[in-house]
């Protein structure tokens, strides 16, 4: 359906809330995108594209809590608070980009964001209002997975639609799941450079003499770059996702170790001070924006941190005071939606001012790059087969949210179904798109939602203690009161399993109440035949995106059902959508 050129008259609106005054006059469509001009240095930033090649719907979560210290505070505010927050009309195109509000009845108003060929031109078009020379872009990882088809390529169609694109610089996360022998071939073919101050080789890496971009250091790869932009020189320092071993299978980075290092960095941003005597300094993260938020309050010299991971698409810059001054965190969501602009007004030594935009990615309103666009095309010309309907949708399918979401529980349907199993558990990745109801659903859609380089499936027998033992280790993962010890995603999903949560508790205290679909309880020494994927352990079963699309070619329907979850001891929270 066309947008409607009154919908996005709102949107322009919108510009109050950020550093950039009011437009002074009736806005038209094209305006949305003509930025008024500030300083001297213009970044743009894009991140957690999960290689979603074409314009996407994702729905924003409705449940996204915070607590202790962050309760209440961005990144952990959705809909109606979120909207408040920062003065955004409800019936607008922003509400639509930014939240889960009204989702259904918006998605066909305003229609798909990203879509790299639409990228494409916005970034043409705003490199080109300063001037080549008075620009950089950048990317924050998660560029090269989330679709079967980079999952296939291991990424290398990507890197041809990043060169195309111009990033000239990025940080990684999935990027490492392909393994070392790939990682290394899509860089030598990167036009750009791939940054990390916190990869080393570990000690029989470097006793083994491993390949690493500082053999004295053990730093596997280069950690910052220094750009001259507007005749001042900006520093970029990669921080790569601090928990790669952890949270997928350590065989495929066996000689490296990750780590936030915040000493390390510290060091690193002093030299570039004192030294290199840069104008700027910008930290380009995966850690996620609560982890930033944390290191930002400890280490100074920092200007800005351009941050992903966690898929916060936040319009304006927090900022953090530390022992120095202050550092502005960003973080500019996720599949293409959005890309950040950074003006900085440069002196010497110093960032004089900046303004900061997160601006939507409207599909329809940006002509697609026809380069980008002929790409595009022939990279997916081989995978014809993928895009033959399968099934349609009769419900809303989205998985982004803290506990669950219909995706997330079709996939453990299937799970339990394929598998002949009583319980299902599922990751809960942030990354995968959303459908609206009666949208054909094709096997790339199965593979947006599953295509990891560890998708095969298993059964296992696993006791009501271990159960709670894995849910209680995943929800401290996503509630740990310190930052440092959170490392993204989401809680595990559930099938065939309902539980309580209180999220405010200790650790090992919050999970309760667990049952099984037939309000039987969960017995502590009893033992279920347990479904699931994606385990960091090798495993041999079949790959969750056949299980998945079988489940979807049978035309069994799903019931329709809540979470499963209930929760205690947020009530009031404004990271949980309130009834309307």
């Amino acid at each position: 359906m066309p947008i409607r050129r009154r919908d996005f008259l709102k949107l322009s609106g919108a510009a109050a809330l950020l550093p950039w005054p009011r437009l002074s006059r009736a806005a038209d469509v094209a305006s949305l995108y003509d930025l008024p001009r500030f300083g001297n240095a213009r970044i743009l930033h894009m991140t957690d594209t999960h290689a979603q090649l074409k314009p996407v719907y994702f729905r924003e979560p409705s449940v996204n809590i915070g607590i202790g210290a962050m309760a209440g505070q961005p990144p952990h505010l959705v809909a109606k608070a979120f909207l408040a927050r920062f003065g955004i009309s409800p019936d607008s195109a922003e509400a639509y980009a930014f939240t889960c509000v009204d989702f259904e009845k918006s998605a066909p108003r305003f229609g798909r964001l990203g879509g790299f060929a639409h990228l494409k031109t916005l970034i043409d078009r705003l490199r080109g209002d300063v001037g080549e020379k008075g620009a950089m872009l950048l990317d924050g990882g998660d560029l090269w997975q989330g679709t079967g088809q980079a999952n296939e390529a291991h990424g290398a169609d990507m890197v041809e639609a990043a060169n195309l694109l111009g990033i000239e610089a990025m940080t990684g996360h999935w990027e490492f799941t392909y393994g070392e022998a790939a990682l290394r071939d899509n860089l030598a073919r990167f036009k750009g450079e791939f940054l990390a101050q916190n990869v080393f080789l570990t000690e029989e890496a470097a006793f083994n003499d491993a390949k690493a971009f500082d053999p004295a250091s053990g730093r596997v790869f280069k950690p910052a770059m220094i750009k001259e932009i507007g005749g001042h020189r900006v520093a970029v320092i990669g921080q790569a996702f601090p928990y790669v071993p952890i949270a997928h299978p350590k065989r495929f980075t066996p000689d490296w170790t990750f780590g936030i290092h915040d000493a390390e960095l510290q060091k690193l941003v002093q030299g570039m001070r004192d030294y290199d005597r840069v104008d700027a300094v910008i930290l380009l993260s995966h850690n996620g924006m609560d982890v930033d938020l944390k290191l930002a309050s400890r280490v100074t010299g920092i200007d800005i941190i351009l941050g992903g991971h966690t898929h916060d698409a936040v319009p304006q810059p927090i900022p953090v005071k530390n022992a120095a001054g202050t550092t502005l965190v960003t973080n500019a969501g996720s599949n293409g939606k959005f890309l950040g602009v950074l003006d900085l007004e440069l002196a010497k030594g110093k960032v004089g001012g900046v303004r900061y935009r997160l601006l939507p990615v409207f599909s329809e309103l940006l002509k697609p790059d026809p380069a980008m666009a002929t790409l595009i095309e022939r990279t997916r010309e081989p995978h014809g087969a993928w895009f033959d309907k399968i099934a349609t949708s009769d419900r809303l399918l989205y998985r982004r949210g803290n506990f669950s979401g219909p995706m997330d529980q079709l996939i453990c349907d299937a799970l339990r179904s394929g598998l002949d199993a009583e319980i299902a558990l599922s990751p809960g990745f942030r990354w995968g798109t959303t459908a609206l109801s009666g949208d054909a659903l094709t096997m790339e859609d199965v593979l947006a939602e599953t295509a990891v380089t560890y998708p095969e499936t298993y059964v296992q027998g696993m006791t009501g203690a271990d159960i709670k033992a894995v849910l209680e280790d995943v929800c401290d993962n996503l509630f740990n009161p310190d930052p440092y010890y959170q490392q993204g995603g989401d809680m595990v999903r559930t099938g065939g399993l309902s539980y309580a949560c209180t999220p405010t508790e200790s650790t090992g205290r919050r999970i309760s109440e667990l049952r099984l679909d037939d309000g039987a309880p969960l017995e502590a020494n009893k033992r279920y035949k347990v479904a699931g994927w994606a385990s960091v352990n090798a495993q041999a079963g079949k790959p969750v995106w056949d299980v998945l699309a079988n489940y979807l070619r049978s035309g069994k329907a799903a019931p329709t059902r809540g979470s499963g979850v209930t929760l205690k001891g947020v009530d009031g929270n404004p990271g949980i959508a309130q009834p309307t």
